[in-house]
This record gives structure tokens, sequence and C-alpha cells, in this order.
């Protein structure tokens, strides 16, 4: 896992070298998916370590919606740890337990 702490400057060269180790990529972020920071994430990271990559890059953010104000319904809104989790399974082909 990597946390880039800063998106500019970003260190692309840790994320490749990750995916040159793993031959994956999970791009997870809090913002929506569609057109977030992590598309650049995936597209920069995908350009330089393409011939790395055993699968596509998979990316997990929020839907394309307004984000709800109230507490519980934000908390379902945004990405959370079981939805990286299944991600990941899911892109190692693994199937998804009940309860994981």
């Amino acid at each position: 896992m990597i946390d880039p702490r800063t998106l500019v400057p970003l260190d692309l060269d840790a994320i490749v070298a990750s995916v040159r180790r793993t031959n994956r990529l999970v791009v997870a972020h809090e913002a929506v998916k569609h057109g977030g920071f992590g598309a650049e994430i995936a597209a920069a990271a995908a350009a330089a370590a393409f011939d790395d990559l055993d699968a596509p890059v998979v990316r997990v953010g929020a839907p394309f919606a307004p984000i709800p104000f109230s507490p519980p319904l934000e908390d379902d809104y945004l990405p959370g740890a079981d939805d990286i989790h299944a991600a990941v399974r899911a892109l190692l082909g693994e199937p998804l337990r009940a309860g994981a």
C-alpha cells in the first residue's frame, strides 16, 4: 500500500515500483471515481508500467452523485476498507466470502 501524501509532486516512481513488484494496481480515494485524481494516477501509472500490469487498473472511489449531508449517509457514500478489500480480492480473482 502506498499513500502518496501529496498529489503535486506525485511520487510516481514509488507507485510504478509497486506495480512492477505486484503486477497489479488498485487506486482508492474518497473523491468521485469519475474524473477524480485517482483516474490521473491510474493513467500515469498504467502508461509508465503498462508492460508490467497483468490485469486492468482498478479504481475505487465515491459514486458520481451529490455528497449527502447526513453522517450515516455520508459513511455509506464514501468508499471504505470493505470496498478496497473487495476490489483487491476481485482483481486477484478470489471469491468474496460472506462477511469478508
